[in-house]
């Protein structure tokens, strides 16, 4: 039986769903009743993000005698790999009984560094990561229609000091999803992109608490983001009450840039 929310019933896949944004996603979706599978190469973090989750009823899993069949699960990943990702789709298809009707890709890797010292290594890395996407195995599995949200960044439409790698990955997000929107509108799959700005996450943990401090101040609204800003955007792009946007990107940046 369907539980009740947005996306009731629905099975959510959520990849880099061990921290950050995509712990927040994951938790946010759950709450609109998606049934979610969280994927990330930590998959001991998927498990931990999974624990935290709302069932049906609105109540957390319980750490110790959780019943048999649990409405969310953990995966291990690796979504720079096209084979890692095909049997992602799989496993998932195979655990909760149907293919996925909501993707949101939130794995992502930071390789910083200034372009002229910027390794060939850590730039495909980051390409690879940020530019994979779940469309082929997912219409390959028959999905009914469905939502595929890509987790950009504001970076990508403006650049970055020691981000050349990022910046064009996250560019190329944008890309990607247009040309998805297109290509997989025949199948009733929308596609669209989040543009977060400064997030409060672990990646952001690695800058200096100056650094960090100018940024807020950069920011109209007078604050950095928390990732549940990004995840309700989320949440709606999957819903129904977004059916007739796709192609489109949505900037959740506090009026950065703007």
């Amino acid at each position: 039986m369907a539980s009740a929310g947005r996306l009731g019933g629905a099975v959510a896949l959520v990849t880099g769903g061990a921290s950050g944004i995509g712990r927040a996603v994951c938790a946010r979706l759950a709450r609109e009743g998606a049934r979610v599978a969280v994927a990330d190469r930590d998959e001991a973090g998927a498990g931990d993000t999974v624990g935290g989750l709302h069932a049906g009823g609105g109540t957390p899993h319980a750490k110790m005698g959780s019943p048999p069949h649990r409405p969310h699960a953990a995966f291990g990943v690796d979504v720079a790999s096209a084979p890692s990702v095909t049997q992602l789709l799989a496993r998932v298809q195979e655990h909760f009984g149907a293919p996925p009707s909501v993707c949101v890709g939130c794995a992502g890797v930071t390789r910083d560094e200034f372009l002229l010292r910027l390794g060939e290594g850590d730039f495909q890395e980051v390409l690879g990561v940020n530019l994979t996407a779940v469309a082929r195995a997912l219409v390959a599995a028959g999905a009914p229609g469905g939502s595929i949200i890509h987790v950009g960044s504001i970076v990508g439409k403006v650049g970055n000091l020691g981000q050349a790698n990022y910046a064009a990955s996250k560019a190329g997000v944008e890309g990607l999803t247009r040309t998805c929107a297109k290509e997989l509108a025949k199948f009733g799959i929308r596609c669209n992109a989040v543009l977060p700005g400064f997030i409060v996450t672990p990646m952001t943990d690695k800058v200096p608490p100056k650094v960090l401090e100018k940024f807020a101040g950069m920011v109209p609204m007078g604050r950095l983001g928390d990732p549940e800003d990004v995840a309700d955007v989320c949440a709606f792009l999957a819903s129904e009450e977004s059916s007739y946007i796709t192609g489109a990107s949505v900037e959740v940046t506090g009026g950065l840039f703007m």
